[in-house]
């Protein structure tokens, strides 16, 4: 078993819409209206074409990928950091932490090391049963939320990375 990682280009967008559809299906079951839940294949691919998608490959098939928003992008996050979005793990990997290891790969290899970001937020639905969980035991803390006009209300949340630089 071979993982790696990279930056999502267009080319990717037949692995990648198919790995989102199928991630963000329990959130159309919910009624919740993620913006990832309902994009299709040309929205995905300009998706990835203006944002950092990052993608997880087991073998070679993606199984897990994260959208980085930039503070100076065209869709910034809330609190001038990087922010996070349209989260994906392959339904059947679920439970096998690969979300965690994306996330652990983000933060090093890009956040950390390149950006050299304090921290970096993301946001999600009050409403959903265990996403806030799932964030906070992944180090997110809760910090502010905001009525988008998308149904529910959205939580926004922070992780700090770099101690000294957040201060």
């Amino acid at each position: 078993m071979t993982d790696s990682f990279r930056q999502l280009g267009v080319e990717d967008t037949p692995a990648y819409y198919p790995l989102v559809h199928a991630a963000y299906a329990s959130a159309r079951e919910l009624g919740i209206k993620f913006d990832a839940a309902t994009a299709d294949a040309a929205q995905m691919q300009r998706h990835i074409a203006t944002h950092g998608v990052y993608g997880m490959f087991r073998d070679g098939e993606l199984v897990a990928s994260v959208t980085l928003r930039y503070p100076w992008g065209p869709l910034p996050g809330p609190f001038g950091l990087p922010h996070i979005g349209w989260f994906a793990t392959a339904p059947h990997y679920r439970g096998q932490r690969l979300g965690a290891l994306m996330l652990d790969w983000l933060e090093q290899a890009v956040l950390r090391d390149v950006l050299r970001a304090p921290a970096y937020s993301l946001g999600t639905a009050e409403s959903h049963p265990w996403l806030i969980q799932l964030y906070e035991t992944m180090g997110f803390e809760k910090i502010s939320k905001k009525d988008l006009g998308k149904g529910h209300i959205t939580v926004y949340m922070k992780k700090t990375i770099n101690l000294a630089q957040a201060r």
